[in-house]
């Protein structure tokens, strides 16, 4: 199991704990991750600016994964969409693939169309699988509740995510949490959005909509809320203060990523998972975890 890994540009700037836990986990489970250096911006920050540049871009890393022959892996579900959505344009409109091969020229690459995209996610649930990943696991985290949170570009637009995921009844990282031995909690806020895409132009409403979920699963006493995007992460870690103030309540909730929760059951420590770089954690929690397995 061998892929282009994908990292984007917010991962490595603001969550390396991410990283370093996907890697972690990706070397437990047998996954090989490839960096490819020349990997650049996944477009998407361009595309309400100018689609087609934003489209050039996506094809020019795409173009690149495939002279490499491997499947790309994405951390980020902004770049999973975005690389998503270009490999599925190009593939069905051949006048834009070769418009958009004539400005990859410059760059000595073509897209063919011969290549995948799959979050980090996908890959654990179905590459992997659940039953391999239970096989794997040394330490149950039974007698947790976690609950999941599984943002917006992870399974939409359908026709170009991949189909994993029924878009009103998810079900990919509940499983993925279940089979950690830790409960995956369904609550009523558990398809709403982050509100990270309006931060920008309407931060009261974004932190409204973050506040929501919040508050929510500070009510169900669940141990933390799990992630699998760096921009929701924005939301319900870093503003997570902010909206204390707003709501006037206390909250606390610990945020983590899903490979930081799978690397606790795997064995790994806390530190090398790094939740040190977690602004909100649950100490009492980690501490069952001090010692590798």
């Amino acid at each position: 199991m061998k892929y282009a890994f994908f990292l984007g540009c917010t991962v490595p700037v603001r969550n390396l704990n991410y990283e370093l836990s996907a890697r972690l986990v990706a070397r437990k489970l047998g996954m090989e991750l490839v960096d490819l250096e020349a990997f650049q911006c996944c477009g998407f920050p361009l595309k309400s600016i100018n689609f087609f540049e934003s489209l050039v871009i996506a094809a020019a890393n795409l173009a690149l994964a495939e002279q490499a022959a491997l499947p790309v892996c994405t951390l980020c579900s902004a770049c999973g969409g975005s690389l998503s959505e270009a490999d599925h344009l190009l593939r069905h409109n051949s006048p834009l693939k070769e418009q958009v091969n004539d400005r990859l020229k410059v760059l000595g690459l073509e897209y063919q169309g011969t290549g995948e995209v799959k979050h980090f996610i996908r890959i654990l649930y179905e590459d992997l699988g659940l039953e391999k990943i239970k096989e794997k696991i040394v330490r149950p985290l039974t007698g947790f509740s976690f609950a999941p949170h599984y943002g917006c570009h992870y399974f939409k637009p359908a026709e170009t995510a991949g189909g994993i995921d029924p878009v009103e009844t998810p079900q990919s990282l509940s499983r993925l949490i279940e089979a950690t031995g830790a409960e995956a909690l369904a609550y009523e806020t558990l398809l709403n959005c982050c509100g990270g895409s309006i931060l920008g132009a309407k931060e009261d409403l974004a932190n409204t909509l973050a506040g929501q979920k919040l508050a929510e699963v500070n009510r169900l006493g669940a141990t933390g809320l799990v992630l699998i995007c760096p921009f929701c992460n924005v939301m319900f870690e870093g503003q997570q203060k902010k909206i204390e103030k707003k709501l006037e309540q206390k909250l606390k909730v610990p945020v983590l990523y899903y490979p930081q929760l799978l690397g606790l059951a795997l064995g790994a420590g806390p530190d090398e998972l790094g939740f040190k770089l977690n602004r909100i954690k649950d100490k009492e929690f980690l501490k069952y975890f001090d010692k590798e397995v």
